[in-house]
């Protein structure tokens, strides 16, 4: 089987093609050949712009692929482009969506792909809907053949998926208070990019797939507070964590507020059960307290890694000033 992804270095898609290669398939990655942060043994690149239209064209003219992966796409001018690039030569285009889609707050749950698309809270996710609309149209008109994947907070060793990254981390282990959104206790899923991709690859040719959306999430819950103790508990540390509303957070940073009010704020468990269906061998095993302990042995082991963000942890202090949690 051939394969292209456009990107494929990053967290979740490293995954992925190291996974793809595993299995055999012919892959390709079709990207500016400037990232080598996390590079895959077998991979065949094809260097050009996704984003340069007539340069992609030439790039993929004598290529005919069983797939297509986008995992750059994020508005809707990107997909009416793979749309032009990709009609007749590819049997199947993987669209990488969001799990940051569906009705926020959700009215009922676990949330399924039926579970009404309804973001008003981020223009991100509101983007997102507009390209799924988009692959939908193209398959009513044209019969493109289409497969959407929304990913829930997918992470790997080099991704702290909690705000503020490692600077969270290390105010935790000086002992200084780390902020956590609301009180703590809405639910979260967190999915190790290894499980992810064990979904996505079990997609790829697979017919029945076409015109079809699948979430890809683990299946462990988690409350925030449990998130950010795990992290305490391998860093040796006692937290002190102070609860500030999301909406507060909000009127301080647009970019952080629109992330936790359009996404973080509210309890989101998934059913896997669509997915599970068609990769019957999907089936997320790692759990966040194995992930947590290579996320800190990653940094922990190279100081080059330990960059400390400087405006969030002002942001941080000044926050925690003005709410006068002391």
């Amino acid at each position: 089987m051939k394969v292209l992804f456009i990107g494929g270095t990053g967290v979740i898609s490293s995954a992925c093609s190291e996974l793809a290669i595993s299995r055999g398939i012919d892959l390709y990655h079709l990207n500016r050949g400037k990232n080598e942060t996390r590079p895959t043994e077998g991979v065949k690149t094809i260097i050009s712009d996704i984003r340069n239209i007539e340069q992609t064209k030439k790039a993929i003219e004598n290529h005919h692929f069983d797939a297509v992966v986008d995992w750059i796409a994020f508005e809707p001018e990107h997909i009416k482009q793979d749309i032009e690039l990709f009609s007749g030569k590819t049997n199947q285009f993987v669209f990488i969506s969001s799990a940051s889609i569906y009705q926020t707050p959700p009215e009922t749950l676990p949330v399924t792909e039926d579970t009404m698309l309804d973001n008003p809270f981020w223009e991100y996710s509101r983007n997102k809907i507009a390209c799924e609309d988009l692959l939908r149209d193209a398959y009513r008109k044209s019969g493109f053949p289409y497969t959407i994947v929304r990913p829930s907070h997918t992470y790997d060793k080099t991704s702290i998926p909690i705000t503020g990254g490692y600077t969270t981390l290390h105010r935790m282990k000086q002992g200084l208070p780390v902020i956590v959104h609301g009180d703590g206790t809405s639910i979260w899923t967190i999915t190790h990019h290894k499980d992810f991709a064990v979904g996505l690859v079990g997609l790829l040719g697979n017919p029945k797939a076409i015109n079809e959306a699948y979430h890809i999430t683990n299946d462990e819950w988690l409350p925030w507070n449990q998130i950010y103790q795990l992290f305490a508990k391998e860093l040796q540390v006692e937290p002190l964590l102070v609860h500030v509303p999301s909406k507060i957070i909000a009127t301080y940073n647009k970019e952080i507020g629109d992330g936790l009010l359009g996404d973080k704020t509210h309890s989101m468990i998934f059913d896997n059960s669509k997915i599970k269906s068609i990769v019957p061998d999907f089936n997320a095993k790692i759990p966040f307290s194995e992930g947590v302990k290579e996320i800190v042995r990653w940094y922990e082991e190279d100081e080059t890694r330990q960059n400390l963000d400087k405006d969030f942890n002002d942001l941080t202090e000044r926050i925690l000033q003005d709410y006068k949690w002391l």
